[in-house]
Formats: C-alpha cells, sequence, structure tokens
C-alpha cells in the first residue's frame, strides 16, 4: 500500500432515538437492524473532517447548515464524556473555546488509524442528528477516480427539519 494515495471507506449509521436510553447510553445492537439507514462513503486520507461531515450529511440529504463535532466515546450522547474530539465552533472565530480540536484543519487519516475505528459524529446542535462513523477498511486510491464517493445506502433518510411541516 505504500506510495499511492490511500482512500478511507466509512460506513455512516443515523442513531435512531429508539436506540438511546433514558440515561444517553447507545444500545448499539438496535443499530444492526435492517431498518436504521446508513450509508458508505469513500474519501481520501487527506480529506479533512470537514469535508467527511459535509459528505456524510448530503448522503443523507439534508442541508449541510449546522454546527457539528466528532467524538471518540460512541457509548453515550453526551459528547464531553469525550477524550478526543473535534467541533466546528473551533474553527469559527470570536467563538469561546471548547477544548475541541478543529474540524478544518484535521485530516481524516490522523484521526482513524485502521478498521473497525469507530467516531460519534453529532451534526445539529438542536435536532440532534447522531451517527456512528465505522472505518470499514483503507484501501489505494482508483486511478482516474474522483472522490468522495457514496458507495452505497441502505434505507431511506429521514426528514431532516420533520416538524416544519
Amino acid at each position: 500500500m505504500s506510495g499511492q494515495n490511500k482512500v478511507y471507506t466509512f460506513r455512516a449509521t443515523i442513531i435512531p432515538d429508539e436506540a438511546i436510553l433514558m440515561r444517553g447510553i447507545i444500545k448499539h445492537e438496535k443499530l444492526k437492524s435492517k431498518k436504521v439507514p446508513w450509508r458508505e462513503i469513500t474519501i481520501t486520507e487527506n480529506a479533512s473532517l470537514y469535508k467527511l461531515a459535509e459528505q456524510i450529511v448530503k448522503s443523507f440529504d439534508f442541508s449541510f447548515d449546522h454546527c457539528f463535532g466528532f467524538f471518540d466515546n460512541i457509548e453515550t450522547i453526551f459528547n464531553r464524556d469525550s477524550k478526543r474530539y473535534y467541533e466546528l465552533f473551533t474553527d469559527i472565530p470570536d467563538i469561546e473555546p471548547t477544548g475541541a480540536k478543529s474540524v478544518e484543519k484535521t485530516k481524516i487519516s490522523q484521526v482513524w488509524k485502521k478498521a473497525g475505528d469507530k467516531m460519534l459524529f453529532l451534526f445539529d446542535y438542536g435536532d440532534d442528528w447522531r451517527f456512528i462513523v465505522e472505518l470499514k477498511k483503507i484501501s489505494n486510491a482508483g486511478l482516474g477516480k474522483k472522490y468522495p464517493i457514496i458507495l452505497e445506502k441502505l434505507g431511506e433518510s429521514p426528514e431532516q427539519y420533520p416538524d416544519c411541516k
């Protein structure tokens, strides 16, 4: 694999409300349901977390119009329980620091090291869209291919703003 650009293939799975217990704990076995929507996305190793977030959001037909973050604690919905986290707030001037690292300056290859690594992706801190983002594989980039690529979609995209109808 050396000498050639790498691409990372991720599966982003929406965490449905029924997979979250009252204490904020995520029941991961609920995410294995055939009804839980997910997307597989391949993106270059040098892409930023911002670019990955944009592709995840667009693959579910959402507008990319809110702040977001990636968190290493995938067991709870309380994102401040994470040791490593990256938020868009860090990249916005004049916002009080949260202690998070940058999503615009951090490359995918700096966060995910091997297949099976996971992060919690929180999009829209008001509506709380939560996803488990799992690295499925690292491979060589295809010659002449343009990345990112949405490889596969399972399930219908939920409505981003269901209460607005």
